[in-house]
């Protein structure tokens, strides 16, 4: 599980094809990682992925063909700023929202708009996760934990306050760029629960 917090900006080194799934090398740029171990799961760009290997600079992970299919990862240019996080430990402050890592689809940046302080982001989302997008709800972008301040029939916006857009890979972002997105995972208990009773209720 992670928080949705982004504890530094990396990159992606090299992508490295293997019969349809691919190893990834990712420098750990801003990362704290001095205790980094195999095994251990660090969310790249909103996705979960298991270190593999690692040394002073970077680390590696597979990623299987259905993830980069699925994610943005299969398209990634070598060089791309990527938001970093290691997984949530027991005990540890949750100030995001709860994210699991793995990610419900891909959207798209719609628009920017400087603000006094905080931008206003727009995004496009897949008409099947907008009914778990609701407003001053969370919604997590590329592995960054927001609320969503609008909904819209295509999407919905954001506002991004300086300190995220120095902190996380968003500050080299630009319309056009596609997008992980992973849904409140609290929407879809819920809708599992009502899709059951409805069920019972027919029965």
């Amino acid at each position: 599980m992670f928080t949705g917090l982004i504890e530094g900006v990396g990159a992606l080194a090299s992508r490295e094809a293997r019969d349809g799934d691919a190893r990834l090398r990712i420098a750990f740029g801003t990362l704290p990682a001095g205790d980094v171990a195999l095994g251990e799961s660090i969310a790249v760009n909103g996705v979960c992925l298991t270190v593999v290997a690692f040394d002073e600079a970077h680390f590696e992970a597979d990623v299987s063909g259905a993830t980069l299919s699925l994610t943005t990862l299969g398209t990634l240019l070598v060089g791309r700023a990527l938001n970093l996080e290691r997984a949530l430990r027991l005990g540890d402050r949750l100030g995001g929202h709860l994210v699991s890592g793995h990610v419900d689809g891909v959207g798209a940046v719609t628009g920017i708009e400087d603000g006094a302080g905080a931008q206003r982001w727009t995004f496009f989302a897949p008409e099947p996760l907008l009914k778990y997008i609701a407003l001053k709800g969370s919604i997590c972008v590329d592995g960054v934990s927001l609320t969503v301040n609008a909904v819209s029939p295509h999407g919905f916006e954001v506002a991004l306050v300086p300190h995220t857009l120095a902190h996380t890979a968003f500050s080299q972002a630009v319309r056009g760029d596609v997008v992980n997105l992973e849904v409140d995972l609290l929407a879809r208990h819920v809708e599992r629960l009502l899709s059951a009773r409805g069920a019972e209720a027919q029965a």
